[in-house]
């Protein structure tokens, strides 16, 4: 299975469905009217239509039957509920996609028609800038090209990889969880740089951009953090001085175990 012709359905039109909704249709490989979106809210539902041109609509069902590819971008809680309202109209010619945290590809097979083809997504809240860390688990019934066609669709909101689902609560402990371990990290950076005489919001978009430029040179030139760390220490210098406090500190130990306690939490939450 690939993209093209394909009709894609999203169901639930939050934070993160919206984001997906706007990464596939701003990316162009599916088009706008080959998008299909449900939600109980029709203010956001109007919205996303006269903002992208895709179809709306209050039953779930119609996004259904109207899709080949079928995303629930809904909350846990509600996923079984919403899963028994279409579960007639999830034939085997479709794909389903959750990305409702914690919940399993058994749970989710275990509410569809035997032989259903479903695929577990975990992304994160940088989706909504197009910049989301995704992992894609292909269930039982499910294909390398659908798992490849998930790929596809989840990289037009950032990047994308495979996991195998016994990983992924540390995939929330560690993509799900970690833009709010790095946020504290780009604040208190600022306020380091207001204690030093910059104004806030200099302080700020400093802060961020160099977050950002770090990660950016991570994943470009594939090279090893901490070889990039020495490119910018020299001896005797500022940076060796900074990095030598932030290990007093425990930098490492207090990531490493904030990571860890959340994927922790993610398997408690999920039993």
């Amino acid at each position: 299975m690939n993209l093209t012709n394909k009709k894609i359905g999203v169901i639930g039109t939050g934070k993160m469905g919206a984001a997906l909704i706007r990464g596939i249709a701003n990316s162009k490989v599916v088009k706008s009217t080959d998008i299909h979106a449900s939600d109980v809210y029709e203010r956001g539902l109007e919205e996303l239509q006269k903002e992208l041109g895709i179809n709306v609509s209050t039953d779930n069902k119609q996004t259904v039957l109207n899709s080949d590819i079928i995303i629930l971008a809904v909350k846990p809680q509600v996923l079984k509920t919403i899963l028994a309202g279409i579960k007639d109209s999830v034939t085997s010619d479709k794909l389903l996609v959750s990305i409702a945290a914690g919940v399993s590809l058994k749970d989710i097979e275990g509410e569809l028609e035997s032989g259903s083809r479903a695929v577990r997504v975990m992304p994160n809240i940088a989706a909504t800038v197009a910049e989301a860390a995704s992992s894609v688990c292909p269930g039982k019934n499910a294909s390398i090209n659908d798992a490849e066609v998930t790929l596809e669709i989840f990289r037009t909101i950032g990047s994308a990889l495979v996991v195998s689902e016994h990983l992924m609560d540390a995939v929330t402990g560690l993509s799900g969880s970690g833009p709010a371990f790095i946020f504290p990290v780009i604040e208190a950076m600022a306020d380091g740089g207001v204690y030093e005489g910059l104004d806030r919001q200099c302080a700020l978009t400093l802060a961020a951009q160099t977050v950002l430029g770090a990660a950016k040179m991570v994943l470009e030139t594939r090279t090893h953090p901490d070889e990039l760390k020495d490119m910018v220490t020299s001896p005797g210098g500022t940076t060796i001085r900074g990095i030598r406090v932030l290990e007093e500190y425990g930098i490492r130990a207090a990531f490493m175990n904030a990571v860890i306690a959340a994927s922790k939490r993610s398997r408690e939450l999920g039993k």
